[in-house]
């Protein structure tokens, strides 16, 4: 049985403002034990302005072996990275670094692998379907590459800021040129609607589609972890739709990044 938490325990964190919302230091750490590996993964909660020196200062701590990097910096993660996977390359963000032997860093993007695996095992399959993606964010930009991936046949993107929209827009024309267009608030015509924004996390946030316009039988996910039913999977359940949670995509995603950050394959 491993002992836990002794002076050879493997440190993992995740860092991030707000960070009291994730789920990945109880579902990190409970993969790590599952896997008889003794690390924890802890939260980190530091700002915009301070996560350039908080990275510096990080990478230098020996038995740091892992920085899983939620929002708002992602894209920001990417330049502390001394090298990364095709994938984060593309979407200019990273949401996992990993030490790598000479004291490098490794970074990846796991959250639009994590959230197809999800709607699958929801009993979505994305290929044919037109789909619905609110925000452009790192987490936002990783969903669209997974669905195009995934062989949706319309992609739209709805986005408050216009021109972070538009670049994502460009970037995937190059891998499903006329697939991808811009989207709004109204989720009609669309068989599956992923809201990739913080919208419903706080209390009195208002919805980020117009939820009366969901259509029935459409599948409807949510990466917000907490709270995990969210004011539109609760209203997409009412509306016969089939939902997908920010937890339920954790479930898979935590496999994910334990592979990635314990240099495993399963």
């Amino acid at each position: 049985m491993l002992s836990f938490l002794n002076g050879e325990t493997r440190l993992h964190v995740i860092v991030g403002d707000p960070v009291g919302q994730t789920k990945s230091p109880a579902g990190l750490t409970a993969e790590f034990a599952a896997r008889e590996v003794d690390a924890v993964c802890v939260p980190i909660h530091v700002t915009a302005d301070d996560f350039d020196a908080f990275m510096v200062a990080a990478k230098r701590v020996i038995n740091l072996d892992g920085i899983v990097v939620t929002m708002p910096h992602k894209f920001s993660a990417l330049r502390h990275c001394d090298e990364m996977s095709d994938r984060a390359r593309f979407l200019g963000a990273a949401n996992l670094l990993h030490r790598l032997a000479g004291g490098r860093w490794r970074g990846d993007m796991t959250d639009g692998v994590a959230m197809v695996a999800a709607l699958r095992k929801a009993g979505c399959e994305p290929a044919g379907k037109r789909a619905l993606l609110v925000g452009a964010g790192g987490a936002g930009s990783a969903v669209a590459v997974a669905l195009i991936e995934a062989g949706v046949a319309v992609l739209a993107v709805a986005e408050v800021d216009a021109e972070r929209r538009d670049r994502l827009i460009a970037r995937l024309a190059a891998r499903r040129p006329g697939a991808v267009t811009a989207g709004s608030a109204d989720p009609a015509g669309f068989d599956l609607v992923v809201n990739a924004t913080p919208i419903g996390m706080a209390p009195g946030d208002p919805l980020p589609v117009q939820a009366e316009r969901l259509e029935a039988g459409a599948t409807v996910a949510d990466l917000i972890t907490r709270p995990a039913m969210t004011p539109l999977l609760e209203i997409a359940r009412r509306h016969g739709c089939r939902i997908a949670s920010g937890a339920d995509m954790f479930a898979v995603q935590a496999g994910y990044m334990a592979d990635i950050l314990l240099g495993t394959k399963r």
